[in-house]
């Protein structure tokens, strides 16, 4: 999708912008109240439903209707489509026509050849520039690293383990086209964090985003 003036200018402002900070709250959490992104953002109700306004106007949200038991339904928020797309995804139109070229003239098993190869140089990219030694050290280190790039991601440490949640999946459209992208991501995350790595949950599936759990016991 390609992003106009407008989209642009307000992608280069989302960091510290009341409009920014709303939609990457959006687009961490999935639909949201009112009352909920006020609680999420720290600002007045007032302050969101302008905010809200001028997105709704943009098409950058849409506002859609929660029924919960007897009471009156309420109003909930949630990224467009034309939202999401403010958002890197770290994908071109070329890169979806090469993936499809390959799996037409090749067959999947060579896609997947591909992609371990593609997996590992990112392992190594990503490697390079993380010093910790202990799984939920190099977990963090490269969420940071995601995060600098535009991928929205935290994690969250149990007693069950290490989990690790991507809430834009970076590439959606080419994971559309060969589930064997999960596979590079899942690969990738591996070697980085030197344990076998999960995937839980994905975007594919209807999820919000992608869900990786770290088993920390060993191999």
């Amino acid at each position: 999708m390609q992003l106009h003036q407008k989209d642009i200018m307000l992608q280069k402002r989302a960091i510290g912008n009341p409009a920014g900070a709303l939609l990457t709250l959006l687009q961490r959490k999935g639909p949201l109240t009112v009352k909920e992104l006020q609680d999420g953002l720290g600002v007045t109700a007032n302050a969101v439903r302008q905010q809200i306004g001028n997105l709704l106007a943009d098409g950058y949200i849409e506002q859609t209707q929660e029924h919960n038991g007897r009471g009156r339904p309420r109003h909930v928020y949630a990224l467009t489509a034309q939202g999401r797309s403010l958002f890197p995804h770290h994908y071109d139109e070329f890169t979806n026509s090469l993936l499809r070229e390959i799996l037409v003239t090749e067959g999947p098993q060579k896609v997947r050849e591909l992609l371990s190869r593609m997996s590992q140089r990112m392992a190594e990219q990503y490697a390079s520039r993380i010093s910790g030694q202990a799984p939920a050290d190099r977990a963090h280190e490269l969420i940071e690293l995601l995060n600098a790039k535009g991928i929205l991601a935290d994690m969250q440490v149990g007693v069950e383990g290490i989990t690790v949640q991507e809430y834009n999946c970076p590439y959606y459209e080419l994971a559309r086209q060969s589930r064997a992208i999960c596979d590079m991501e899942l690969g990738m995350f591996s070697q980085v964090v030197r344990k076998r790595v999960e995937l839980v949950t994905c975007s594919l599936d209807g999820h919000h985003g992608c869900s990786f759990k770290i088993d920390t016991g060993l191999f």
